[in-house]
């Protein structure tokens, strides 16, 4: 039987790096809403 402290340990863990990539996911989001992100900078041969 798995030890249920480690298991608390190993839960929060996972609770922590979710909740980042949550936030981080939400900020890029926000980021390209408000246009500070842009999918069209690059210059291609066909735009010169």
């Amino acid at each position: 039987m798995a030890d249920q402290a480690g298991l608390k340990w190993v839960g929060v863990i996972f609770a922590t790096v979710t909740l980042a990539v949550m936030i981080t996911t939400g900020m890029v989001v926000k980021g390209y809403a408000v246009g500070s992100y842009s999918l069209d900078s690059a210059t291609t041969i066909s735009d010169r």
